[in-house]
């Protein structure tokens, strides 16, 4: 997985660094113009139309290779490993609750009850005095 993630990740960097490039590359609307009245631009390696065409249907696929990048990293990312089929796997493991003190003396706020013996049965109560 972590292989196919790093190979899409390369495609993408590398996608998005030659789109960087091609729209650096690319002149503007307003260039023709400037060239049509003899300020030097005019020449191009493509010729007046063929640069247009060319660098324009370039940045658009790579547009697209660089979306496609991304949806797939975006899926990679959030898929969730299979488990192996047991149910308790992904359950949680608590603690039992300590049992309830339900003494008049634990009702009052404030007053700490005593600890509970280690047999978990309360204390047994005092008797009374004569």
């Amino acid at each position: 997985m972590t292989v196919w993630m790093t190979l899409i990740l390369v495609v993408q960097m590398l996608s998005a660094l030659v789109m960087i490039g091609l729209v650096l590359v690319q002149h503007g609307k307003g260039a023709d113009m400037g060239a049509a009245f003899g300020s030097g631009g005019s020449g191009s390696l493509f010729g007046a139309t063929g640069s247009a065409n060319f660098l324009s249907r370039t940045t658009a696929v790579l547009a697209a290779v660089f979306f496609s990048c991304t949806l797939l990293l975006a899926y990679l990312g959030n898929v969730r490993p299979q488990s192996s089929g047991s149910v308790l796997e992904g359950a949680a493991i608590t603690a039992p609750a300590p049992a309830a003190d339900n003494s008049p003396a634990a009702q009052i706020p404030g007053n700490v009850p005593a600890a509970l013996p280690a047999s978990g049965q309360a204390p047994a109560p005092a008797e009374p005095s004569k």
